[in-house]
């Protein structure tokens, strides 16, 4: 500060500035740091972080083009050369230029590059300025400049002129994306598919509404459900794309945007570290594409690896876009996608006219010209000049002899005139131009020639006029144009999908396991000494059930303290509809045997709720958690004190409804029990869960997306049908994924499906037809039913009961074709048969003229009361079944 800004008579004010003694002003500080920070703020915006509108670059971008185009010449430039020319124009040193060349570069729509230009998929950077090389592609040299229709400025040193915009006739900003950050703002522009850029622009000419949506040349998926358009509070999520290699490998074979496989193969490792997913080894394989190859450990699968990559690792990223560009006077502006395509559409068409108008004045002049020498030599007007005195008597002289055959727009025409009218008035430059017309050329002068180069000049001007005055069409022809000429090989590489949301909990790896001390009352991972319970994750809740009837849950910890006499403990999910708990409890106040059946949906963590009435003296009888709303039978017995006439009956919880956590449930008996056991587990009471496969993910779910295939109850089996000739009957698996396009049916097994299926048998080279029922026992196996010669092929799959096909062949060189109902043609046989032949070589094609089979969702068997018409098909190692059932002696 200095001592003239610390005197003690100033008095500063609100604008930052002071007022001496003397009547003078200065700048306080706060003065000189408001104007020196906007100053310093503003440029960062408008000179290095945020691209114009006009044109979709950065000064630095721009003044790379700029020197480039004034280097080219057709051959590829050293790009160290190529940054010291820019250095002409750009203030800001050699580092920051050629990293935004070799950006522009990568990006392969600008700028040819020669060389190592580094590696956008692995990450690995250029090679040195000086080895490598650069020259302006042919896309650039006709979209991006024309100096008849460029404003220019000078250089910072004042030396040069360069561009303040260059007429850009393409959304550049869109095509390439576009990153910066300024003081207070930023922007984060989405690159977009070159192609669509064309088509939209043209539905916008057409005056139709446009759609656009981002793609990377990483490739990977994008959910764009929430993009806005690329607006500020926009957001969209990209993925990988992961592939099941088989049941020991998977591989990333696309990147989402912004990664590469350095850093994706980082975060890999680091979940794998924290025990997120298990992994046994991560390997690079990138070359040309992508293939990151990674080895699973034993017994993980890899369905739920994928979805666990998805969940805690960059394998998916949320990204918000935010359209920040320089618009209406040096001004940023928030702004969408579709303003900015409308905007730069719009300047294309105006650009246009630019250029067709200079161009009409052009061919005017040319025109002008041309018929001012055809007549000034065909007619001899040069011999004119012969006697002239002095050269301003040759220009009356010869401006007299064109006047003879030439009507100016100015000039009254008279009957019978004859002359040709001109589009201006005979100028000196004119006459001084006719003037300077060689001997030679007069001696050489060709009429008819002459005549067809007026001729080429005019219906070139007629072209231009009739462009201008079907503007949209032109414009949209131009596009159009670009598009045939500069599309090929730019399809879109990121596919477009609705995510469904991963549950971290489903798929976080078993990375801990949980234990329970039920006496004292401790749970979790650190008590490694007492029960335990089961694998978990280390995000994962605990559900905890007391004697005492209160139910709690928390989070897993290495010991927490959750009160004594612990008779249920698992782990929990939110939201789980399925997973019920029957209990019988006496109500302490009463004396009477209460039953309920519940679901824990939602709680708050670490809460105590009462599962009884509260009375004192309530204490617990029997309680069951049934993982899919199975009812047990229980068997009661009462105390021989007790009044009863029955002291020993049957209790159905199937009679029970399932009702929330606070219920008090229904009496059960009013007399003293003594004992209650298990007698029979029961079926689920919720009734089939209908399941259905995205046809696009390959996911199941129950949210009705994709194909039914069918209603699943306890114990239930999928039957899948791969293209590949082999089948497949497991055990439902929500974290399951399947390939759509490599199945021909997918649904629940029944035992009296029959399959049906035609297919090529390559060592014999027939056609066949076989029918066969499920006969292996074993599920979660692949059984091949059809030869494993290299040349077999499946033509066509089905459990439908009366599959009826169209098969087509060649005989000779014509086509043939014929219907067959396969339940007719062949019996069913065993699953290992070869079949009946259907035809003596290949089929070109098989038709399917049923409609497609469609799986039926099977109710739950009915209960009778009091007893139970289902039968124990099976118990657990512990004896129970389906869910953990814990019995109490009384």
């Amino acid at each position: 500060m200095t001592e003239e800004t610390a005197n003690p008579n100033e008095t500063p004010d609100s604008t930052g500035t002071a007022t001496t003694d003397d009547g003078d002003t200065i700048v306080t500080l706060t003065g000189m740091y408001e104007d020196y920070f906007l100053d310093y703020a503003s440029y960062v915006i408008l000179e290095r972080a945020v691209p114009t509108i006009e044109d979709g670059l950065k000064p630095v971008q721009r003044r790379i083009l700029h020197a480039l185009n004034e280097m080219h010449d057709g051959r590829y430039h050293k790009v160290a050369n190529v940054i010291g020319q820019t250095m002409q124009y750009h203030p800001h040193g050699d580092a920051a230029i050629g990293d935004a060349l070799v950006n522009m570069g990568q990006k392969d729509l600008l700028i040819d590059p020669q060389g190592n230009w580094g590696n956008t998929l692995t990450g690995d950077r250029a090679a040195a300025s000086r080895y490598i090389e650069a020259r302006l592609t042919k896309f650039a040299t006709e979209v991006v400049f024309n100096p008849q229709t460029t404003e220019w400025q000078t250089s910072y040193d004042g030396r040069k002129k360069e561009p303040i915009n260059l007429p850009v006739k393409f959304p550049l900003v869109l095509a390439q994306g576009a990153e910066g950050i300024a003081v207070g703002l930023s922007t984060k522009i989405m690159p977009h598919n070159f192609q669509e850029l064309c088509k939209e622009s043209i539905k916008i000419l057409e005056g139709k509404k446009p759609r656009l949506y981002p793609d990377f040349p990483t490739g990977g998926t994008i959910d764009v459900t929430d993009y806005n358009w690329g607006k500020r509070g926009g957001k969209i999520k990209v993925r990988a794309t992961i592939e099941k290699i088989d049941n020991k490998f998977i591989a990333v074979k696309e990147l989402p945007y912004g990664m590469t496989t350095s850093t994706l193969i980082d975060s890999i490792i680091k979940a794998n570290d924290k025990g997120k997913i298990k992994i046994k080894h991560v390997q690079d394989n990138t070359a040309a594409e992508v293939e990151v190859l990674i080895e699973l450990a034993p017994g993980i699968s890899p369905d739920v690896t994928i979805d666990a990559l998805y969940a805690f690792t960059n394998c998916e990223l949320s990204v918000s876009p935010n359209a920040c560009i320089i618009m209406n006077g040096n001004k940023p502006y928030f702004v969408s996608v579709l303003d900015i395509l409308e905007h730069i559409t719009h300047q294309t068409k105006a650009l246009l006219k630019m250029e067709l108008t200079i161009k009409q004045k052009e061919l005017e002049e040319k025109l002008h010209f041309a018929s001012l020498e055809k007549v000034f030599i065909k007619e001899r007007i040069y011999r004119d000049i012969e006697e002239a005195g002095d050269f301003p008597e040759v220009i009356d002289l010869i401006r007299a002899g064109l006047e003879k055959y030439f009507l100016e727009p100015n000039g009254k025409k008279k009957r019978g005139d004859k002359r040709i009218p001109l589009l201006r008035d005979i100028s000196e430059e004119d006459i001084v131009r006719l003037t300077e017309i060689r001997i030679k050329r007069i001696s050489k002068y060709n009429s008819f020639k002459a005549d067809e180069r007026i001729a080429v000049l005019e219906a070139e001007l007629l072209q231009v006029k009739h462009d201008l005055d079907h503007l949209n069409e032109y414009t949209i022809a131009w596009y159009q144009n670009i598009l045939d000429k500069y599309g090929k090989g730019r399809d879109r590489k990121t596919i477009i999908d609705v995510f469904e949301k991963v549950q971290v909990s489903a798929v976080a790896a078993n990375n801990a396991k949980l234990y329970v001390d039920r006496k004292e009352g401790f749970v979790g991972m650190g008590l490694k000494k007492e029960e335990f319970v089961m694998e978990c994750s280390d995000i994962d809740d605990v559900i905890v059930v007391r004697k005492d009837g209160v139910l709690t849950v928390t989070k897993i910890d290495d010991k927490t303290y959750v009160g004594k006499n612990i008779l249920h403990v698992s782990v929990w999910n939110r939201g789980d509809e399925r997973t019920t708990y029957n209990m019988l409890y006496l109500d302490g106040k009463t004396g009477r045997t209460m039953g309920k059946r519940f679901n824990v949906k939602g709680i708050t963590r670490d809460r105590e709720y009462n599962l009884t009435k509260g009375e004192k003296g309530s204490k617990m009888l029997h309680f069951s958690a049934n993982s899919n709303g199975e009812a047990e039978i229980v068997n009661l017995l009462l105390s021989p004190s007790a009044k009863a006439r029955v002291k020993d009956f049957d209790f159905d919880f199937a009679e029970l409804a399932i009702k929330g956590r606070a219920s008090a449930g229904n009496i059960v008996t009013r007399y003293p029990v003594r004992k209650v056991t298990l007698k029979e587990a029961g079926k689920s009471t919720l009734g089939a869960i209908k399941m259905w496969m995205d046809t696009v993910s390959g996911r199941l779910n129950t949210a009705e997306r994709g194909q039914f295939i069918g209603g699943f109850d306890t114990g239930d089996l999928i039957l899948v049908l791969n293209k590949d000739g082999s089948y497949e009957r497991e055990e439902l698996d929500m974290n399951r994924r399947y390939d759509p396009k490599e199945i021909w049916f997918i649904g629940k097994y029944d035992e009296d499906m029959v399959v049906s299926a035609v297919y090529y048998e390559g060592e014999r080279k027939l056609t066949l037809v076989k029918r066969f029922q499920i006969e292996t026992s074993s599920p979660g196996q692949s059984f091949q039913f059809i030869s494993d010669n290299k040349s077999s092929k499946l033509y066509y799959a089905t459990v439908h009961p009366k599959p009826e096909v169209e098969v087509e062949y060649r005989v000779k060189r014509a086509k043939e074709s014929r219907i067959v109902q396969l339940a007719e043609f062949i019996d069913v046989k065993g699953w290992k048969s070869l079949g009946n032949k259907l035809y003596e070589g290949k089929l070109t094609a098989v038709k399917e003229l049923n409609d497609p089979f469609v799986p039926t969702a099977k109710e739950p068997d009915a209960r009778v009361k009091g007893g139970s018409k289902t039968k124990n098909d099976g118990k657990d190692e512990d004896g129970l079944r389906p869910g953990q059932t814990i019995e109490l002696n009384f």
